[in-house]
């Protein structure tokens, strides 16, 4: 369970974590599905309960989990350079597919550019990218890494919206039931480290293996 203390952020730090993990931000976020547009074709993902359980296991076992890791490794190594570069190199070594590691490292490119009016950061994995410029700016590493990660899985749900397709109202209600989910991962990352990386979700990895060669498909991963 993530301290209430921990949590604690001055408004003008609130402002700028709440504008670099909107809908709006310019990362190409809504491009990309992290291997749910083959989930749906397979028929693994097929109504909000499917798509809960899908991302629940995405959180506890996955790639949001090792995300919620490198950011806070990010965070806490934000002015060491030599560090920051080895966890760059890592972040972008981990991805189980081509689409997967295309999909980190452009959308940390794309966030970086953007940032570029509060400083900017490293064009490199976006977790990692985030992270630093996090700690640049005062933002606690547990409120970085529990907003990162509902941005995360608000992204997936609005793909799983256009892909099956489900309601807005059942998406929402996803959401919701996500939140125990979003909270424990956070809390659980908060003693991780670098040997803790590593994601036994393997269904979802071979999602993202397989949308390389899917025949049809609306979004990059």
């Amino acid at each position: 369970m993530i301290p209430a203390d921990s949590m604690i952020i001055e408004p003008p730090a609130l402002l700028n974590l709440l504008a670099w993990l909107s809908p709006a931000f310019p990362t190409g976020a809504y491009a990309y599905s992290h291997g749910l547009e083959w989930a749906v074709e397979a028929g693994d993902v097929r109504d909000g309960a499917s798509l809960e359980a899908w991302l629940t296991a995405v959180l506890d076992q996955g790639s949001a989990r090792g995300d919620a890791i490198l950011l806070r490794a990010a965070h806490r190594e934000g002015k060491n350079p030599a560090r920051l570069a080895e966890l760059a190199e890592l972040a972008a070594a981990l991805a189980p597919a081509s689409e997967r590691r295309g999909e980190t490292l452009a959308q940390g490119a794309a966030f970086a550019a953007a940032a570029a009016p509060w400083g900017g950061s490293a064009p490199v994995a976006l977790p990692v990218s985030l992270g630093v410029l996090a700690t640049r700016h005062g933002i606690p590493e547990d409120a970085a890494t529990l907003a990162y990660l509902q941005a995360f899985i608000a992204n997936l749900i609005s793909a799983a919206v256009r892909l099956v397709p489900l309601g807005q109202s059942t998406g929402q209600a996803v959401l919701a039931a996500l939140g125990p989910a979003i909270l424990a991962t956070a809390g659980a990352t908060e003693s991780a480290g670098l040997d803790d990386l590593g994601s036994s979700c393997l269904r979802a990895d071979i999602a993202a293996m397989r949308h390389e060669t899917q025949y049809t498909r609306l979004f990059r991963s």
